[in-house]
């Protein structure tokens, strides 16, 4: 890079007179005639050092991203293959690999990873010598707060819904693994062509450990009425109030509940929301943090006034994330099956199905016709062993019922089988014969009852099938001509739907 390529408008007419002040200190820092902005080389020994670490692995120090109360983003690359990456530099020391191993961010981004919605972590870089600890993790382009920091106009609502959507599968896959995040803001939803993707989870927590948790967790304008009241004793719902105010922050751009310290973000809360119920007040009350309770009553000015260009899905949808009693404040599970979000989760399905069957054809092509049965798409497994237990389900209820109805009883008989027929009625051709009583169709859920004839009988007492049922008379068996069959009584509807067969009279097969 030349050294006119950096230097301002009003320094390119006259090189030999620069300025002795900060600038030309730092075009001469470390002899490369570079500002702090474009050279690699860090400006403490300890950054020297973190330089070295990363160089050995093979990366490449490019920028400095964003700085934390914990930690450092550092734009860097990989010498090899060119691969853009986020460098989160930790602030602390570690002792060990055992304690790095232990921190609750890696353990959780292992946990996550992969999903769509959620950060990848690369590869995590220790130092034993120094204690140093870096997370390399996949490059976004910005965060929410990037996104509507300074605009002019609205996002439209469309892509506001989208990126909701995305943030809700990640709470909703956090929280299914047993995770809550504690900070979710803008500046931790990070956006790189329309994919959101969240990130920083330094104050995530398990959702099965017992409070009392960290008191003073979240940023203020995004903390939950029962992390503001409770000394410590909230729960994964805190995350849906947390997306409530991203929600509202993103269509209106600017924040819900600005608040300039503790009491007074209760304030904002309520000059919304207005004043709760004194029962909703109560549960918090008994584990307060030595805050008076005693609000003043308020009606709140409503959400609606604050968003006049929103939908009223929208609008109904942050009240119910916004609930102040997080007993019943809408989960993440919940918020996805909103009407608000139909359309992408039609869309959602269309995909997956398309995804599934290119997945099930392109198997195809490759196994030919002898394609085993890992090639069957998810979707056609789900639905096989659907029927599978609605048929074994079947079973178990004929069975019963016969044993209720007093009929064959014995070791020699079994279960009815099932005969596949979709629905289908059996026609006169059928070994099982035609129609019932009153010209309706016998539906084959089942096979008609085996029955076991006599061991004195002189022929094998291998079971036979009963004849079909005829519209007046009962046909007789092939086997016994010669006996004549009395009419029983027509077939009866069961409780299933189908017709059962009368109840047979063992005497007649008797000499």
């Amino acid at each position: 890079m030349k050294l006119s390529s950096v230097l301002p408008d009003k320094f390119q007419q006259s090189k030999s007179k620069l300025p002795m002040g900060s600038l030309y200190k730092d075009l001469l820092a470390y002899g490369k005639g570079l500002p702090a902005s474009h050279r690699e080389q860090p400006t403490s020994s300890y950054d020297f050092v973190f330089s070295n670490t990363l160089r050995s692995h093979e990366y490449r120090i490019l920028g400095k991203k964003g700085e934390g109360t914990f930690s450092e983003v550092l734009k860097c690359q990989h010498v090899k293959d060119g691969t853009y990456y986020a460098c989160k530099k930790m602030k602390q020391h570690y002792d060990g690999i055992d304690q790095v191993n232990n921190l609750r961010e890696i353990q959780a981004m292992r946990r996550l990873n992969p999903h769509a919605n959620v950060i990848g972590l690369h590869e995590i870089i220790y130092d034993k010598k120094t204690g140093m600890v870096a997370l390399i993790c996949e490059l976004m382009d910005m965060n929410i707060y990037e996104l509507i920091r300074g605009r002019r106009h609205y996002v439209p609502e469309p892509k506001v819904k989208n990126y909701m959507y995305q943030l809700l599968k990640s709470l909703d896959h956090m929280h299914r693994c047993g995770i809550f995040h504690r900070d979710v803001k803008p500046e931790n939803i990070l956006i790189k062509d329309d994919v959101l993707k969240l990130a920083d989870f330094g104050s995530c927590r398990s959702v099965y450990s017992k409070p009392p948790y960290t008191e003073y967790i979240s940023t203020r304008w995004y903390r939950a009425p029962e992390c503001l009241l409770t000394d410590g004793y909230y729960s994964y719902r805190m995350d849906l109030w947390s997306v409530g105010c991203v929600f509202f922050e993103v269509m209106s751009l600017h924040p819900l509940f600005p608040g300039s310290n503790e009491v007074d973000q209760i304030a904002k809360i309520h000059d919304v929301l207005g004043t709760p119920d004194a029962s909703v007040l109560n549960k918090m009350k008994h584990r307060n943090r030595g805050i008076n309770f005693d609000f003043p009553t308020k009606k709140g000015t409503g959400i609606e006034k604050l968003l006049p260009h929103a939908s009223q899905q929208c609008i109904e949808l942050i009240y119910k994330m916004c609930t102040y009693d997080p007993d019943e404040r809408i989960t993440a599970k919940q918020a996805l099956r909103h009407p608000y979000f139909r359309d992408l989760r039609d869309a959602d399905k269309r995909a997956q199905e398309a995804h599934q069957m290119s997945r099930f054809e392109s198997g195809s092509q490759k196994a030919g016709p002898a394609s085993n049965a890992g090639d069957v798409p998810l979707w056609k497994q789900n639905q096989i062993q659907k029927k599978r237990r609605r048929q074994r389900r079947l079973v178990e209820q004929h069975h019963n019922h016969q044993q209720a109805l007093g009929g064959i009883t014995g070791h020699g008989n079994a279960l009815p089988q099932l005969v596949p027929v979709n629905g289908t009625s059996i026609h006169g051709a059928s070994n099982f014969g035609g129609a019932g009583a009153g010209g309706k169709p016998i539906f084959a859920s089942t096979t008609l009852p085996k029955v076991h004839l006599p061991h004195h009988h002189h022929q094998s007492t291998t079971s036979t099938l009963l004849p079909g049922i005829l519209k007046t008379n009962m046909m007789q068996p092939k086997a016994f001509n010669k006996t004549k069959l009395k009419p029983t009584d027509p077939p009866t509807k069961t409780m299933y739907g189908h017709y059962q067969l009368p109840s047979i009279n063992r005497h007649i097969y008797h000499n």
